[in-house]
Order: C-alpha cells, then structure tokens, then sequence
C-alpha cells in the first residue's frame, strides 16, 4: 500500500518539477528573442514592383499532347477588357508553340493548354496557382491557390462578338422539347 501512496505522489509531483526546472530559461529565451533584430517586412508597393520587372520562369518539364495543342489554337488573344475596369492580356509564346504569356495588374503567368470534358478552354500556371478560363463569350482569371478571382467577365473584340450573337440567336435550352419525348 505504501509502494502505491509513494508511486502516485511521485506521479503527481513530476509534472511539478518539469514546470519548475523550465521557468527560470523563459526569461532568458526572451532576452535572446530581443538581441535579433526585427525582420524587415517587404511592403505590396515594392513586391509588386519586383514581380513588374521578373521574366516569365520558362517550363520546360511540362509536354503537351495533340489534344492540348489543338486547344491552344482556338484561344483567343489580345486584351480582354474584364468588370472592375481591369484588363486581362493572353499573347502566344513565340519560342514554344502552345504556351502563352498572360499579364494583369502587374501579374505575370505562363500558361498552357490544358484538355477540359466540358469544351471550354483551360490554361494553367501550375507553379503560381493560375487558371485563366474561356468561354465563348467571356473569360475569367483566377487563382486558385488563394482561392480569388482575379478578373471577371473578360471579354475580346472576339468574345464580345460572339456574345452579341448570342442574343440575336439564343442557344436552344437543354430542357426544351424535354416535355414532348414523354409523350
């Protein structure tokens, strides 16, 4: 009985101890934190700045396949006037067919064709998070790292074009004539 009283006091008092021995070492591991000095932060002004003025990183581990260089032919070029009074600009690489260079706010992505199930085209950044995705009557830039839409409702002389037809002449709706098959 007695071995089990000394085992359950000895239980309860370490913890004790470990606590005592570590309190006298917090002060001295703020009198260190204290001799280094503050790390300087980088402001957005001049982050932005540098990022202005870096070149494009060139992949070259990433291979396209037909399919992809098929996509790459029917993206649509140029500036995109986006809401917001942002710009989005899509220009092909001239030194590696099926890549392009696309700019905004003083973002830069490299970008590549990427197959979609649904027809829309799809380029990506897989290094930055990227993706720029087009429609035949808008586009959007997102990244997809944080989460953000970066440009929305982008839109080429092309895009805006096909838009107007659109409504002259409506796309059929997916549910019409859905009710007469029934029958």
């Amino acid at each position: 009985m007695k071995k089990i009283a000394l085992i359950a006091a000895l239980a309860l008092a370490l913890p004790f101890a470990a606590t005592a021995q570590t309190t006298p070492a917090k002060p001295a591991a703020k009198a260190e934190a204290k001799k280094t000095p503050p790390k300087k932060q980088v402001t957005r002004k001049a982050a932005k700045a540098v990022e202005e003025v870096t070149p494009i990183a060139d992949e070259t581990s990433i291979v396209l396949t037909d399919a992809d260089l098929e996509v790459a032919k029917r993206v649509s070029l140029g500036k995109a006037q986006c809401e917001l009074g942002a710009d989005v600009t899509v220009a092909a690489d001239e030194k590696k067919p099926g890549f392009f260079n696309v700019s905004t706010k003083g973002l830069k992505y490299r970008m590549h064709p990427v197959e979609s199930r649904t027809g829309a085209i799809r380029l990506e950044d897989p290094r930055a998070g990227a993706m720029w995705l087009q429609l035949g009557n808008k586009s959007m830039l997102m990244n997809q790292k944080a989460g953000l839409r970066i440009a929305d409702e982008c839109q080429t002389a092309e895009q805006v074009a096909f838009a107007e037809e659109m409504k002259k002449n409506p796309p059929k709706s997916l549910f019409e004539g859905a009710d007469a098959a029934k029958k």
